[in-house]
């Protein structure tokens, strides 16, 4: 087993669990408690069990243009973009966030399983490129502060004004005293940061820990509440945000799961291009839906779905109840001519069939919550 940098700091209050061969907190409080905190006030996460990758060099924006589907071009110095990495057959090897420190200079955040295989694949495909490849994950602690109150709570601790930061853009700042980058970005579907702490390792971890402490003392008053990967889980789902591994893989496409968003053909050239184009021409014959279940039961991983006639159309592949909604939501991919959005159909839960609605993501109102949120807080 795997530990982050802030192993001890967990091991004393929360319910422990392995993910991805890390020993992860599973939740404190409690899992619904601490989703309601990051939808309603603010709460922290440990996020070092991902990784954190950066590329250097003259070559290095040419270079991850190739790699990704979304145009790394655009982005300027202290800006971010979600995007996917993919294989020949346009397969996604991984989802991540690319930030662009300085101008040859850029910051790559594999999901926590992928930590490897993906610093494996940026070096098998940086040969005859001018860049260095360099995996940082093991002397940097990574955190997410997320929820409305996530802007006050950090300014407590910044000499930065993070008001003028803006969705998806970054900074080079302190907290505490300490020195991080942070970007405007996160995994709930609520504003927040993700904080990237450097000079942090698991066998040196004074740095991470002094933050950790200094954000959750800031966050009192809004009323923080320690996180763990159940909360991140209920969270992203209620986001629509996808689970690598679950929601998408190799053997899935970003044009089937709906993130056709983040694929730039008008690149010259990036891995699964041709690919990706044939399958947008011939159309794809499955989408990623959201599942809004009308009757009781939780769509978990693996179960069916149905379409009236009783056929199988497609398979749920993360499902959980909804803290918010109080009920069950889950995502599946079902066939094409049944994705539209507010058909009916049915899943199967241990041998019954229960009717689930086909929605849009995210599965909240977002008038009231996530980061377009209307409503002040």
């Amino acid at each position: 087993m795997r530990r982050t940098q802030l192993y001890e700091v967990h091991a004393k209050t929360a319910k422990m669990t392995t993910f991805a061969g890390f020993e992860m907190p599973l939740w404190y409080k409690g899992i619904a408690e601490e989703h309601l905190a990051v939808r309603n006030n603010v709460g922290v996460f440990d996020v070092s069990h991902m990784g954190r990758i950066i590329v250097t060099g003259e070559d290095a924006e040419h270079f991850l243009n190739y790699i990704v589907t979304n145009d790394v071009s655009t982005l300027t110095p202290n800006s971010a973009l979600y995007t996917v990495m993919c294989n020949e057959n346009g397969g996604i090897v991984d989802d991540t966030i690319v930030s662009r420190i300085a101008q040859d200079k850029f910051l790559i955040v594999p999901n926590a399983a992928n930590r490897e295989k993906d610093y494996k694949w940026l070096v098998k495909h940086a040969e005859g490129y001018d860049v260095k490849v360099e995996d940082v994950s093991e002397w940097s602690a990574m955190l997410a502060v997320q929820g409305p109150k996530a802007e006050k709570t950090l300014q407590e601790l910044c000499p930065t004004d993070l008001s003028k930061i803006e969705r998806f853009k970054c900074v080079s700042t302190e907290l505490a005293g300490i020195e991080v980058f942070m970007s405007r970005t996160g995994y709930t579907g609520e504003d927040g940061f993700e904080v990237y702490v450097w000079n942090a390792s698991p066998g040196n971890p004074d740095n991470a820990v002094k933050v950790w402490n200094a954000i959750l003392e800031a966050g009192e008053s809004f009323g923080i509440e320690p996180c763990g990967l159940g909360a991140r889980d209920t969270l992203r789902l209620e986001a629509g945000l996808c689970l690598y591994g679950s929601d998408i893989d190799e053997n899935t496409t970003p044009l089937e799961a709906r993130l056709g968003f983040v694929v730039k053909f008008q690149k010259d050239s990036f891995i699964g291009k041709a690919a990706l184009l044939r399958q947008k021409e011939e159309g794809v014959k499955r989408k990623r839906v959201g599942l809004l279940m009308m009757e009781q039961g939780i769509p978990r991983q693996g179960f069916k779905v149905y379409n009236d006639e009783g056929e199988n159309i497609g398979q749920v592949t993360s499902g959980t109840f909804s803290p918010l909604l109080k009920c069950g939501i889950g995502m599946a991919y079902v066939q094409t001519q049944y994705a539209e959005e507010g058909n009916i159909v049915n899943v199967e839960i241990r041998g019954k069939k229960a009717k689930a609605k086909i929605v849009a993501f995210p599965f909240y109102d977002q008038e009231k919550y996530g980061y377009r949120r209307k409503t002040h807080v």
